[in-house]
């Protein structure tokens, strides 16, 4: 007699651990919560305001806003490690004081103040870093006193603004470059994309990117995965200083000038693009993209309120104010519903 082997088939998997894998991570619905509000406010002032709708108004929110979109960028990596970095502001302050000052008064050429200055923010930013990691001091109170201590040093060289007429930075600030159409970028609009693009490799190809991730989950499990939390604590810091100096180069050619109240509380506009954007303020969480959609909200409120006419500028802040509160809520619930690992 022939055996005969009967197969039974395989019972497919339950419906609801299917949907479970395809769900969206709550990670990302902050940032797809801005990208999404970003592109309804567009089509609102599209709808409601006459030529609202063209390359050129939202090519103007990169022109507008390019020094606060690196400044943002470098904002980023600190927050992402967990930290904070309140000396920004202060230290484009101090850049367009320096560059003002060296150009018009001494005579330097800008091809050496412009590295020079570069080099200043740069070790202003490591010098903070090695402050924090090595004396375990607070973020907070470290660049606090580097704000003061920057906006200090602008009124030593000048305590009136210093008008910059050099060729070279007329000719820089006035250089747009065609797009399509009549629609056309600035120098600084593009130096602004080419840091996006270059901070976004850096977040997420590099072993720093990766390091800097770890320790804003958590610093004591990065130590013990043998990852260089040290340098990358200096490093997020020394990255915001020179992203500061560069924003404060850009800053120079948008305003022609340096002074010492230049970017005051331009720190709480990259803090605020940054949370905006959906980077948790705790660290670990975040993308350097969804900061320059950060920016582009804050840009677009204030075009809508341009367009309108009848609203004050205040109600830029009144906006933006409400948006952090409700981003905050949004951070807190879905992190608070996210997977455990």
């Amino acid at each position: 007699m022939s055996a005969v082997i009967e197969t039974k088939p395989t019972a497919p998997p339950p419906a609801a651990s299917a949907g479970t894998g395809n769900r969206l991570n709550p990670k990302y619905l902050p940032l797809a919560a801005t990208v999404s509000l970003f592109m309804v406010m567009a089509t609102l002032g599209s709808v409601a305001y006459d030529g609202f709708f063209s390359a050129q108004v939202f090519l103007n929110l990169l022109i507008d806003n390019a020094f606060l979109i690196v400044v943002a960028v470098g904002m980023s990596f600190v927050i992402l490690s967990g930290g904070i970095d309140l000396s920004v502001g202060s230290v484009i302050a101090l850049t367009t004081m320096v560059s003002a000052a060296l150009v018009e008064h001494h005579g330097w050429s800008p091809l050496v103040v412009i590295p020079l200055v570069l080099a200043m923010g740069t070790a202003f930013g490591a010098f903070q870093g090695l402050l924090i990691e090595r004396f375990r001091l607070q973020p907070f109170i470290v660049t606090l006193a580097g704000m003061f201590l920057a906006r200090g040093l602008c009124y030593l060289i000048s305590i009136d603004s210093i008008s910059i007429t050099n060729d070279f930075y007329t000719q820089v600030s006035q250089i747009r470059i065609p797009v399509w159409g009549d629609a056309s970028l600035s120098i600084s609009a593009v130096i602004a994309i080419v840091v996006v693009l270059a901070a976004i490799f850096i977040a997420h190809c590099t072993a720093f990117g990766r390091a800097v991730y770890a320790v804003g989950g958590s610093e004591h499990s990065a130590l013990l995965m043998g990852l260089p939390v040290r340098r990358t604590l200096i490093g997020v810091y020394t990255l915001s200083g020179l992203c500061s100096a560069l924003a404060g180069v850009i800053f120079t050619f948008y305003m022609l000038s340096g002074y010492g109240l230049h970017a005051v509380g331009l720190e709480l506009d990259a803090i605020a693009a940054v949370v905006i954007g959906g980077t948790l303020l705790t660290g670990g969480v975040g993308y350097v993209a969804g900061t320059l959609f950060g920016v582009l909200m804050l840009g677009i409120i204030q075009t809508l309120i341009s367009f309108d006419g009848t609203l004050s500028s205040w109600w830029t802040r009144i906006v933006v104010g409400a948006l952090l509160f409700v981003f905050c809520l949004l951070q807190r619930f879905f992190t608070s519903r996210a997977p455990s690992r």
